[in-house]
């Protein structure tokens, strides 16, 4: 029984009826080089073509700066054809990017030790 606003294509005991990779034709390489960390936002232009209803799901949700692991989280699709999404969207010109910032070092052992113990605390 699909839940309601699912739409066909999710079921509550199968889960999604339409293989994650046939949302982005098979593709599995998006063509613009994206981090998990990357920000992406809409830039108000409309896209020209077909876009499938993720497409359109992935620009909704980048109103304000969101990163790509946020959007495959809320699709709930792999991070690698979420990718492939925002690259299409980046590619005509609905979405800009920008990497992300470190303001430390992402290897600095005193910047991995806070998280630990942050970690550690809400365990």
């Amino acid at each position: 029984m699909a839940a309601a606003g699912d739409g066909p294509w999710l079921d509550d005991a199968a889960g999604r009826l339409v293989r994650p990779f046939t949302v982005s034709n098979g593709r599995t390489r998006p063509s613009v080089a994206l981090d998990l960390m990357s920000q992406v936002r809409a830039t108000g232009a409309t896209p020209l073509g077909y876009l499938g209803p993720e497409h359109a799901q992935a620009l909704d949700l980048s109103g304000a700066p969101v990163s790509v692991a946020e959007i495959a989280a809320c699709l709930k699709l792999p991070a690698a054809v979420t990718k492939v999404l925002l690259s299409d969207l980046l590619d005509c010109g609905a979405l800009t990017t920008k990497p992300p910032e470190f303001h430390h070092t992402p290897t600095d052992r005193a910047l991995l030790e806070a998280v630990l113990d942050g970690l550690r605390r809400q365990l």
